[in-house]
C-alpha cells in the first residue's frame, strides 16, 4: 500500500516539475509573500519583530495556490481518458487520492519551506519567539491539507479545469469567509455567531497560529481534510458502480454518511473542552503562570468573575469573547472550587443590567459600527467584574484590550494581557480584603517577633513607647493561636543570646545615641523574622498603642504575600518660576497623572509629605519625582526611610522642563534644593550635564521657516537627540526591572554614574544606557539650531560612547546626615519654636535598602507623553511600564512582574536606516530566487538519476 501511494505521489510531482508549472506556482507564491510582508504590510515601519504580516494574507493566498494545484488532478485525468485505466488497476481508490494528496502537500510544504528566510531575517534583526512561527507554519499546513482536499474533490467532479478552479476558490472562500467578522456581524445574533466563527477556516488558523496549539483546532483540520478525502474517494469509486452495485452504493453512501457525522459529532463535544492545549511562545504568554495558580491557593473566600459582554457587540469585539470565555475557565478549573466565573449579557436580562448599572456602576460603552451604506453606534458591554468579599473591582475594554493602526488605516483590537489584568486585580481585591487575622492564619510557619532593647540606657521620652509596644506585641502573640512569637531581649544583659556587636555583623542594626553630643548609646529596635525574610521595625518618636499597633501591622503585611502594598508618591509643585527680569513667565511641565494611575492599578497609592521630615512607617516603597526645592527637612525624610531598610525610586536630575510662554517654547532651567548631593554621598553621581543621542526618538517641536517673506512657526516632528531611545541592546540583561522591556524614551536624561568605591559590597546594574553613538553637553538649550548645525541641531561631538542612564542598587548605605544635627530640630529652633522629640538619626541602613536613580526626571510627564503620542502612538507606555516595573521590584514583588513581562516581549527591531533596509530586502529576494533555481535543477538531477517506481507490485 505504501509503495502504491508513493509511486502515485512520485507521479503527480514528476508532472508538476516536468513542466514549468511548478516554477511558476513556487514563484508567484513567494514573489507574493514577499511583496506583501516587505511593501504591503511595511514590515520596517512596523519595528517589530514577528511575522504576523506573513501569516496574516496566508489564508487567502492558499485558497487561490491550492485552487490552482488540485484543478488538474482529476480534471485532466477526465478529459484524456487516463482515470479509466488508473480505475482498472489494482490499486484502491484510497490509494489513489492519498498518492494525489502527498504530491499536493509536497508542494505546498516545498513553497512554506522557501519563506523561511524570512523568519530567520527577522530572528537576525531582533529578538523573535520562534512559537508563534511554529504554530504559523504548522496552521498553514493544516489549512492547506484542508483545501487540498476540497480541491481534490472538486476536481474529480468535473473534467474542466477552469470549473475546477472556480468552484475550489468558492467553497474554500466560503469555508473562510464564514468566520470573518464581516459576516459574524451581519448575522448579530451571538451564539449563531459563535458558531459560523467555529466553522470558519480563518478563525482557526488565527487561533494557532498565536502559538497555541489547541486539540480542538487540529480536530477541525483533519476532520475538514478527512471528510473531503473520503467524499473523493466515493466520488472515484461511484465512477465504476453498475445499476447491479444498488446494495453496495447504499452501504457506501450509509458509511460516508456515518463517517461525517461521527466527524461533526467529534467537533461538536470537543467544542466545550479547554485546557487540552500547548502554549509554544517563549512566554507562555497563554497559560496560567504558577503564581496566579498560587494566589488561588491563599483565598480564604468564594472569588466571582464575572464577564458583563453582550452577544450583539462591535464587530472587531467578537473575536474577543471566545478568548475571554477560555481564559474565565482556565481560572475557574486552576480555582479548585474557590472561584466562579460567569459570562452574562446584560442586555437579555433587565434584572442583571439594573445590578450592573446600580451595583457596580457598569454602563454600555457606545462604539461606532460603520457598515457598508451606513455606520451606526453600538452600545454594547464588554466588562468584566471581580468580587470577593465586599471588595470589587471593574474592567472595562479599554482596560483589557489595545488598539493597533493597521496600514490600511483600520483598527486590529487585541487583548493586552488578559491574565495579568484579572490576576493584579484578583490580587488588589483579596489583598484590600485580607485581614491580619486571616494572613496569621494562612501563615505556613510562625513568624518572630524580637524587641531588642537596652532599658537602662533609654531615653525618658522612648520609655512610654517601649511599654506600649511590649503590650501591644504580647496582644498580637497571644491572640495569633501560635502564630505569632514575641521576645523581648535586653542586649546588656550578661546573660544574652546576643550582644551589640551580633546586631551589627548580623543585622546591621547600629545602636542609636542618646543625644547628638553624648557618648551613651541604646537599643530599641524590632526585628520580624518571617521565613528567611527578615524586617527591622523602628520606633518614631513617642507612639500610643494604636500607632504601635498600626506599624506592627504594618510590618507583618509588608513581609507576608497576603496584603497590597502601599506606594508613596512625591511630585513637584506646579507653580510658576519667576524671571529676574519678565516675572512669571515660565510654568514647569510637573504633571504625573499617568504615573499615578499606572501605580494605582497595583498599589495602594498615597501622596506624601516630605516635610514632616518623616516618611509615613506604612509606605512600601517611596517614589520621588523631580525633585526640586527640598529642604534639609526633606532630604532627610528620604535619607531616614532608605535607612530604615526602605525602597526609593527617584527620577531626577539638575534640570526642569518648563514652557517659556515669552518666547512660546520649551526651556530647561537649572535647579535648586535638588538631591544630587544626597545621591553622591550615596555612590551614585547624576553630573550637571544632557545625554544626547544619534538613536532617539522624533519630536514635535517649533520650526520657525520663511514664506513669502514673513516668518511663519510650525510644529514639526524632527529627530531629537534629546529624546533616547532605548532599545533592548541598551538594557541590563540580569535586572527583571528592564527584562522583556520592549523599548524605553528618556527626554532631557542626565547621565547616572557609579561610583565603584563607594558602591562595594552592594549589588549593583545599570538598567539603561544610551548607545555608542551618544555624547554628552552642559548646555541647556533644548532647541535646535539647524543653520549652525544642518545635521542634527546640535554640536556634535566627537568622543562618543555610551552613559547610563539609570542604576539599581541595593545594600547598605550610610546616613548622609550622619554626624550632623537632626534637620527636623535644628529648622524648629531656627523659627524659635521647641524642637519635636524625635528619633535620632539612624547612620547606616540594613542591607536589604533599594535605591533606583533613573537620570530622567520627566520621561513619563503628561505633557510630554502626549506630545510623543502624537509622533510614536502608545511607545511611551514603555515608560509608565519602566516605573511600574521598578516599583514591584523595590517591594520585591516580582511576581506581577514576571506575568506582566510575558505579554511585553521585547520583540522590537534593531533600528535599520533606509539603505540596510533595502539591503534586507533585496536579500530575501535574491535567497528567494536562488532557492527556487536551486530546487527546480535539484529535482531534475534526481529525476535523471532514479529509478522508476511502479504503481503496480506485487502487494
Amino acid at each position: 500500500m505504501k509503495r502504491q501511494i508513493l509511486a502515485i505521489t512520485q507521479k503527480e510531482l514528476n508532472s508538476y516539475f516536468g513542466s514549468p508549472l511548478a516554477i511558476i506556482f513556487l514563484g508567484t507564491f513567494l514573489a507574493a509573500v514577499l511583496f506583501i510582508f516587505f511593501t504591503i504590510e511595511t514590515f520596517f515601519a512596523r519595528g517589530i519583530a514577528d511575522i504576523r504580516p506573513l501569516f496574516r494574507w496566508m489564508p487567502i493566498l492558499l485558497i487561490f495556490l491550492l485552487a490552482a494545484l488540485t484543478m488538474r488532478q482529476w480534471s485532466e485525468e477526465q478529459r484524456s481518458g487516463t482515470q479509466e485505466l488508473l480505475l482498472t488497476l489494482p490499486v484502491s481508490p484510497l490509494r489513489l487520492v492519498l498518492g494525489k494528496f502527498l504530491a499536493v502537500m509536497t508542494l505546498i510544504a516545498l513553497a512554506l519551506a522557501l519563506t523561511l528566510p524570512l523568519p530567520v531575517t527577522v530572528g537576525i534583526l531582533g529578538n523573535l519567539d520562534w512559537g508563534p512561527v511554529i504554530g504559523g507554519y504548522l496552521a498553514a499546513l493544516l489549512m492547506a491539507a484542508a483545501y487540498a482536499a476540497i480541491g481534490l474533490f472538486v476536481s474529480s467532479r468535473t473534467d474542466n479545469q477552469i470549473v475546477a478552479l472556480i468552484t475550489t476558490v468558492i467553497v474554500g472562500g466560503l469555508f473562510y469567509v464564514i468566520g470573518t467578522r464581516g459576516i459574524t456581524d451581519f448575522v448579530g445574533d451571538g451564539r449563531f455567531s459563535e458558531l459560523l466563527w467555529s466553522i470558519g477556516t480563518g478563525s482557526r488558523f488565527e487561533s494557532i497560529q498565536r502559538g497555541v496549539i489547541d486539540l480542538r483546532d487540529l480536530v477541525y483540520y483533519l476532520s475538514l481534510t478527512a471528510l473531503f478525502l473520503t467524499l473523493n474517494t466515493v466520488s472515484l469509486d461511484s465512477v465504476r458502480w453498475s445499476d447491479k452495485q444498488a446494495a453496495y452504493r447504499k452501504r457506501v453512501q450509509l458509511t460516508t454518511g456515518l463517517i461525517a457525522v461521527n466527524l461533526v459529532l467529534l467537533n461538536v463535544w470537543l467544542y466545550p473542552l479547554h485546557g487540552l492545549r500547548l502554549d509554544l511562545t517563549a512566554q507562555k504568554e497563554y497559560s496560567l503562570s504558577q503564581t496566579t495558580k498560587d494566589l488561588f491557593a491563599n483565598l480564604q473566600e468564594p472569588l466571582l468573575i464575572r464577564a458583563y459582554i453582550s452577544e450583539k457587540t462591535h464587530p472587531l469585539l467578537s473575536p474577543l469573547i471566545p478568548q475571554v470565555k477560555d481564559m474565565l475557565r482556565e481560572y475557574e478549573i486552576a480555582g479548585n472550587g474557590r472561584i466562579t466565573t460567569e459570562v452574562v449579557d446584560p442586555q437579555e436580562d433587565p434584572d442583571i443590567e439594573a445590578e450592573a448599572n446600580q451595583t457596580y456602576g457598569i454602563q454600555p460603552t457606545p462604539m461606532q459600527s460603520a457598515g457598508r451604506y451606513e455606520a451606526s453606534v453600538v452600545n454594547a458591554y464588554f466588562d468584566i467584574l471581580i468580587r470577593y468579599g465586599d471588595q470589587t473591582i471593574v474592567l472595562n475594554f479599554q482596560d483589557l484590550a489595545e488598539f493597533n493602526l493597521l496600514p490600511d488605516g483600520t483598527y486590529d483590537i487585541q487583548l493586552r494581557n488578559l491574565e495579568y489584568d484579572l490576576t493584579r486585580s484578583i490580587k488588589k481585591v483579596v489583598y484590600g480584603f485580607q485581614s491580619i487575622d486571616s494572613v496569621l492564619a494562612a501563615l505556613p510557619q510562625p513568624v518572630q517577633l524580637i524587641l531588642y532593647i537596652t532599658p537602662d540606657a533609654l531615653p525618658d521620652w522612648l520609655v512610654e513607647t517601649m511599654q506600649n509596644t511590649q503590650k501591644v506585641a504580647g496582644e498580637i502573640a497571644n491572640t495569633s493561636n501560635g502564630k505569632l512569637t514575641f521576645d523581648v531581649i535586653n542586649v546588656d544583659d550578661p546573660n544574652s543570646p546576643v550582644s551589640r556587636q551580633d546586631l551589627v555583623d548580623q543585622y546591621s542594626l547600629q545602636a542609636f545615641p542618646v543625644d547628638f553630643f553624648g557618648t551613651q548609646t541604646y537599643y530599641a529596635h524590632m526585628l520580624l523574622v518571617n521565613g528567611d525574610q527578615g524586617h527591622v521595625i523602628y520606633p518614631s518618636g513617642e507612639q500610643t498603642e494604636a500607632e504601635v499597633r498600626s506599624m506592627i501591622e504594618t510590618s507583618l503585611k509588608r513581609t507576608s504575600t497576603g496584603f497590597l502594598k502601599v506606594a508613596g508618591l512625591w511630585t513637584p509643585p506646579t507653580d510658576p518660576l519667576s524671571d529676574p527680569v519678565l516675572g512669571e513667565v515660565m510654568q514647569p511641565l510637573s504633571s504625573y497623572q499617568a504615573l499615578a494611575d499606572q501605580l494605582a492599578q497595583e498599589y495602594t497609592l498615597r501622596a506624601v509629605d516630605l516635610a514632616t521630615g518623616q516618611v509615613p512607617t506604612d509606605i512600601d516603597v517611596l517614589v520621588v519625582v523631580e525633585p526640586v526645592d527640598l529642604t534639609n527637612v526633606e532630604l532627610y525624610a528620604i535619607d531616614q526611610y532608605l535607612m530604615r531598610g526602605g525602597s526609593v525610586v527617584l527620577a531626577a536630575n539638575n534640570y526642569r522642563l518648563v514652557y517659556d510662554s515669552y518666547q512660546g517654547m520649551l526651556a530647561l532651567t537649572p535647579i535648586t534644593g535638588g538631591v544630587q548631593d544626597l545621591l553622591a554621598h550615596y555612590g551614585v553621581d547624576v553630573p550637571d550635564e544632557l545625554v544626547l543621542d544619534t538613536q532617539n526618538s522624533p519630536f514635535p517641536l517649533p520650526i520657525v521657516r520663511t514664506v513669502g517673506g514673513s516668518q511663519v512657526q510650525e510644529f514639526q516632528a524632527i529627530d531629537y537627540p534629546l529624546l533616547i531611545d532605548v532599545r533592548p541592546d541598551g538594557m541590563s540583561d540580569t535586572s527583571p526591572i528592564v527584562s522583556n522591556l520592549a523599548a524605553a524614551t528618556l527626554s532631557f536624561a542626565s547621565p547616572v554614574l557609579l561610583d565603584e568605591a563607594k558602591n562595594a559590597g552592594r549589588e549593583t546594574a545599570v538598567l539603561l544606557q544610551s548607545s555608542d553613538n551618544s555624547w554628552t553637553t552642559t548646555i541647556s538649550e533644548i532647541n535646535p539650531d539647524y543653520d549652525l548645525y544642518p545635521n542634527i541641531g546640535f554640536p556634535l561631538s566627537p568622543e562618543q560612547h555610551p552613559y547610563p542612564l539609570a542604576v539599581s542598587v541595593q545594600g547598605a548605605f550610610d546616613s548622609y546626615f550622619a554626624g550632623q544635627p537632626n534637620p527636623i530640630q535644628a529648622a524648629a529652633e531656627a523659627v524659635g519654636a521647641t524642637p519635636p522629640t524625635t528619633q535620632p538619626t539612624i547612620e547606616h541602613s540594613a542591607g536589604s535598602a533599594r535605591l533606583i536613580v533613573i537620570g530622567s526626571p520627566v520621561f513619563m510627564e503628561d505633557n510630554v507623553s502626549n506630545l510623543m503620542a502624537q509622533i510614536s502612538g502608545d511607545l511611551y507606555l514603555n515608560n509608565l511600564q519602566l516605573m511600574q516595573n521598578s516599583v514591584d521590584w523595590a517591594v520585591e514583588d516580582l511576581d506581577l512582574l514576571a506575568i506582566r513581562s510575558r505579554g511585553n516581549a521585547s520583540h522590537v527591531l534593531q533600528p535599520l536606516d533606509a539603505q540596510e533596509q533595502s539591503f534586507w530586502e533585496v536579500a530575501n529576494y535574491v535567497v528567494a530566487l536562488a532557492a527556487l533555481v536551486g530546487v527546480y535543477f535539484a529535482w531534475r538531477t534526481r529525476r535523471r538519476s532514479e529509478q522508476p517506481m511502479t504503481i503496480i507490485n506485487n502487494e
